[in-house]
């Protein structure tokens, strides 16, 4: 994820400059909703949106499924059926039920007949057994391996970094996905770390992952426009090492990638790679989206107020980060998570990111608290009966 202070090309934003703006608030740009050739009628589905993952708060549960309701636009003068069914008129709109049996339903809106006949098409995910939980995720990750490398601990936790995440797993059983770098900005690279503490990351591989984030800190964006190949080559760097010495129980997908940016062909590569769920801002900033994995005005719209979203082309979901740590002082992470639990939109899944660099005294934006803004999200995620998952086991941590 982004953490630069300076200013990148092609209209980037610094995270520090991005989280400035986010906190004092911008006009949200939003775009009609893009018609597909199977849209192109008087009828359109309002709501649920294409892609919404829904959970038993989304619904009645009804013999074993779940019973959402479903909302049209159409003229008044029409007949609208959904899923077959006629459409009941509510005001100005045209509503329906339909019962969730599977993970995917696909949902049409239908009106006219004959060669006037048009239709709508959207489909949802129901995360059937879902529960209220959170992942942990730590973006930017490579001095604590340069540490272990060229100090040759008796353990890895002798690093005052690890031994803090180990703090937090075993007072809160947070689990932690480690998101790393191939290569230091001063020439250190994964090759250099030994193989001799892999029994002791397997050991740990309950709760400590370490996951691909990109080749290195700088460039800045460098998936954002780059092809594929790149980025899977960049990975598969990344992931080699992670085998090599930690064993392939610690290996995970990645949660996110730096700066979170990426092509569609890029999502999909890394969709064959395993990767199931990627985080980012999803937030606008100077008029325009960004950290969103370059997705249009509408749909990074629907993620930054919903928090979830499947993106069936790739086969991806995204989640948008609840709070970044480093970022938060400790009396503004309680006012950052309280909106996400107050019914009736309490989120049921929440994603917590912090970055590696500002723990380290040597590193210029160094947050001498930051190990306790972590443990305040942690503290008020469990508070609020949120347990900790791994994001690529089952869906979002979940049974599927």
């Amino acid at each position: 994820m982004p953490h630069h202070s300076e200013r990148v090309p092609s209209a980037a934003v610094s995270r520090r400059g991005f989280l400035q703006s986010a906190a004092v608030g911008t006009v949200i740009m939003t775009t009609p909703r893009i018609a597909s050739a199977a849209s192109a009628s008087a009828v359109k589905i309002e709501s649920p949106f294409d892609g919404a993952i829904l959970n038993r708060r989304h619904g009645k549960p009804l013999d074993g499924k779940l019973s959402i309701p479903v909302v049209c636009a159409a003229p008044l003068s029409e007949k609208v059926t959904i899923n077959g069914q006629a459409a009941r008129r509510e005001g100005d709109k045209f509503v329906g039920d339909v019962a969730l049996s599977g993970k995917v339903t696909e949902i049409v809106a239908a009106s006219g007949e004959g060669a006037g006949r048009g239709e709508d098409r959207v489909r949802v995910v129901w995360d059937r057994y879902s529960r209220p939980r959170y992942h942990f995720a730590v973006d930017d990750n490579i001095y604590f391996l340069r540490d272990i490398a060229r100090k040759r601990y008796a353990s890895l936790f002798d690093c005052f970094y690890l031994k803090t995440l180990r703090d937090l797993h075993q007072k809160y059983g947070t689990r932690f996905s480690v998101n790393i770098y191939f290569a230091a900005d001063d020439g250190f690279t994964l090759p250099e770390f030994p193989d001799r503490y892999k029994s002791e990351w397997k050991d740990n591989a309950g709760w400590l992952r370490l996951a691909f984030h990109a080749h290195a800190d700088a460039p800045a964006r460098p998936y954002q426009d780059a092809p594929a190949e790149k980025l899977i080559r960049d990975y598969d760097q990344v992931a080699e090492q992670i085998h090599r010495f930690a064993g392939a129980e610690t290996f995970a997908p990645p949660t996110n990638l730096h700066w979170s940016m990426a092509t569609p062909d890029a999502l999909k590569a890394l969709h064959q790679r395993g990767v199931r769920v990627l985080s980012g801002y999803f937030q606008p900033i100077d008029g325009r989206w960004d950290i969103n994995y370059n997705f249009d005005a509408r749909r990074s719209e629907y993620v930054s107020k919903n928090d979830l979203w499947m993106d069936f082309a790739s086969g991806i979901i995204f989640i948008r980060d609840a709070i970044v740590c480093n970022a938060t002082p400790v009396d503004r992470v309680a006012p950052t998570l309280d909106p996400l639990a107050r019914e009736p939109d309490r989120r049921d899944t929440v994603n917590l990111l912090t970055h590696e660099q500002y723990f380290w005294p040597f590193y210029a934006g160094y947050v001498a608290d930051h190990a306790e803004r972590c443990e305040a999200a942690i503290r008020w995620a469990t508070d609020h009966g949120y347990e900790p998952v791994f994001f690529h086991e089952g869906l979002l941590g979940g049974k599927e």
